[in-house]
């Protein structure tokens, strides 16, 4: 394999966890402390199970009734934990409780009150992350994070949610604006270190640990400011396939 130019689904996702090791040896982390979350959102069954046989074992999608397929199909290999990490309509909340270990993108109460029933339900806690937008672009999902006023409106549903017995609230998902710089995206990161430390001083009861930020044109920064968890797709699955044309 060349090492600047790996071509098989293995050796970009060896290619990426080396990468990851870099980033967190300087930024004096443990490459340890960051979970690699494979993207593998439009790209079928048997490019997953290639990424699975190179030792992933923590995969997220972005659309439920895609995904589902995938999950059924998949099944008989163990160890899998899959995460939704796309917009949840509260319309498929049901779904997603049941065929998901971690959702990434929590973004209203009334959407955490869906799955929290629906857990109960299948009984199983759900490990949750709260998406926040911190960028402020109406393209992005999440609770408003980028003002004063819209952070103030938050606190007292977080509180709510925080209360719902079938959710486990482990930590912040956030999206940065794509740049062709990553550096750019560095502010970004850092508005959500700093609203996972109000949370830490307002809800100390609460694990905010996990920090869920950092996707293929960015996760380096994202490790520099405290990623704990990066998800990355077409640095490891390569192109997706969208009705009959190829997403770079």
């Amino acid at each position: 394999m060349d090492a600047a130019n790996p071509t098989t689904i293995s050796q970009r996702y060896e290619h990426i966890l080396e990468r990851i090791a870099t980033a967190a040896r300087k930024s004096n982390r443990q490459a340890e402390e960051i979970q690699l979350v494979v993207v593998t959102k439009l790209h079928p069954a048997v490019s997953i199970r290639e990424v699975i046989t190179a030792g992933a074992r923590h995969l997220g999608e972005n659309y439920a009734d895609q995904a589902l397929p995938k999950i059924d199909e998949l099944r008989d290999l163990p160890g899998i934990h899959w995460h939704m990490i796309g917009h949840v309509q509260s319309r498929k909340a049901g779904i997603v409780a049941k065929a998901f270990d971690f959702i990434h993108s929590l973004d209203s109460l009334k959407l955490a009150e869906k799955l929290d029933r629906y857990s109960a339900q299948y009984t199983k806690k759900l490990p949750v992350l709260l998406e926040l937008n911190v960028s402020g672009e109406g393209s992005k999902s999440g609770f408003k994070a980028w003002h004063e006023a819209g952070w103030q409106e938050l606190v007292p549903d977080l509180a709510k949610i925080l209360a719902l017995p079938n959710l486990e609230v482990r930590g912040l998902m956030t999206m940065a604006p794509y740049f062709d710089m990553p550096e750019q995206a560095r502010p970004y990161f850092r508005k959500l270190v700093s609203k996972q430390a109000a949370l830490q001083k307002l809800f100390p009861g609460t694990n905010w640990n996990e920090l869920s930020m950092g996707m293929s044109g960015d996760f380096e920064v994202a490790i520099q400011e405290g990623a704990t968890i990066v998800r990355i797709g077409t640095s490891i699955m390569g192109p997706r396939q969208v009705s009959g044309t190829v997403e770079y």
